[in-house]
């Protein structure tokens, strides 16, 4: 995960924990960096203007104070629970730790009354989501996407041969119920499709990938589209 993607990710669960706060160390575990990469995450929200308040002792904490809230938003219940039904479904998608994050913050500011009657259509509907991919893969591999950076990878292929390869990154793609990273592989010199649960460790190197296309991926299947249609 990206510094500037985890400070929103931290504010919101500032935002989230109100009057009662969120230690550091809690903070830390989340999102599985260190307690003092927290504590400089905190203070450079401080320095941006965020209102983190801190309270010390045992029972100590940091939030962030009500004025950082979102205005009220008009959605239906069934809307709201639409909204997490997704995330809730496809939390191995990515960027699916910032989808849940943008809709947690949309249903807080409902007003009660809508909040309350999305709270209880939401205990009506169960998911049995499979086990996903570590975070630090999934933040690396949506980071160099993002970034258009190589790709460091270790990776065990089905037949169980486990190799480290440079991938460039071209996009994500979903099929059969599985997620796979799609892109420019330089151990093979060809376009390759790595199953995101079989990405054991990933890293960003900073070096730039190459202007490979989705074009070069070939034809998508009939039945297949971007997510933002």
């Amino acid at each position: 995960m990206r510094r500037s993607e985890r400070l929103h990710a931290v504010s919101e669960m500032l935002r989230r924990s109100g009057t009662h706060g969120v230690s550091a160390e809690r903070l830390a575990r989340e999102f599985e960096v260190s307690v003092r990469t927290i504590k400089r995450d905190l203070a450079g929200l401080a320095n941006s203007g965020a209102p983190v308040w801190s309270r010390p002792g045992p029972n100590g904490g940091y939030g962030l104070a009500p004025s950082a809230s979102l205005p009220p938003i008009t959605l239906s219940p069934a809307q709201a629970v639409a909204l997490m039904a997704a995330a809730s479904a496809a939390s191995d998608a990515p960027y699916a730790d910032l989808a849940a994050a943008g809709i947690r913050k949309i249903v807080d500011v409902l007003d009660p009354g809508t909040r309350a009657r999305a709270d209880e259509l939401a205990d009506r509907i169960w998911i049995d989501a499979a086990p996903s991919s570590s975070r630090a893969v999934r933040s690396a591999l949506e980071e160099a996407l993002s970034e258009q950076r190589v790709l460091r990878i270790r990776y065990t292929s089905a037949e169980g041969n486990t190799t480290t390869r440079d991938v460039e990154p071209v996009l994500f793609a979903s099929t059969g119920g599985r997620w796979y990273l799609v892109g420019w592989c330089h151990l093979r010199d060809a376009m390759r499709w790595f199953a995101v649960s079989r990405i054991e460790r990933a890293s960003v190197t900073r070096i730039p990938c190459r202007g490979h296309t989705v074009e070069e991926v070939g034809e998508p299947p009939q039945n297949a589209r971007s997510v933002h249609r």
